[in-house]
């Protein structure tokens, strides 16, 4: 091969990876607006690794009135989520009846969905895992919301909102990777609301 071809075949495959190189990284994180009313104390759970453990708490103001059950305002009071080993503070109040889940390994949350009351308080909370399990707490009523992440890959990272005295008034999420690297997952049971398809 003449010198020429060797050089040109050099400088094709610099400019190749050099553009390669150039390409714009697509940001490996989103965020889903928070919905809700958004009064009170502003919140963002934090933690290292992936999350392996949620706990919410519910509470159903449930009623009989003769022969009928009437629900008067069902609303999510708190929540908590475990990074690795590590349970973050209680965001609201450990209020009313608690649903917990913890998550196997190589098990991610990847959607956040539920239902919200635009004058006062998240009424529904429910988050799904990429193995189809779910956690539900409160009950579906009011004006619905789906949080899913906007990359393929992506899992559940914290949640952000706002709280009061009596429960969380609004709640949104972020999304993003999770280096792996000695953050392992529990291998617990799960227990509380949750449910396996």
């Amino acid at each position: 091969m003449p010198p020429f071809c060797r050089m040109f075949s050099i400088l094709v495959v610099t400019v190749f990876l050099a553009s390669c190189l150039a390409m714009p990284i697509k940001d490996p994180y989103s965020y889903s607006s928070a919905v809700g009313q958004g009064g009170g104390t502003p919140f963002a759970s934090y933690g290292e690794g992936r999350i392996t453990g949620v706990r919410v708490w519910e509470i159903n103001n449930n009623y009989y009135y003769y022969y009928y059950y009437y629900n008067s305002n069902a609303y999510i009071s708190g929540f908590q989520l475990r990074y690795g080993y590590t349970w973050s503070p209680v965001f609201g109040r450990e209020g009313g009846e608690k649903q917990e889940m913890e998550l196997f390994n190589d098990e991610a949350i990847v959607e956040v969905s539920g239902k919200y009351n635009p004058a006062d308080y998240i009424c529904y909370l429910v988050l799904s895992t990429n193995m189809g399990r779910t956690l539900s707490a409160g009950l579906p009523n009011q004006v619905s919301f789906n949080f899913y992440p906007a990359n393929m890959g992506n899992e559940l990272r914290l949640l952000s909102g706002r709280f009061n005295g009596a429960g969380i008034t609004s709640i949104g999420a972020h999304w993003g990777l999770v280096n792996m690297e000695g953050a392992g997952n529990s291998t617990l049971e799960s227990t509380g609301n949750s449910t396996s398809s």
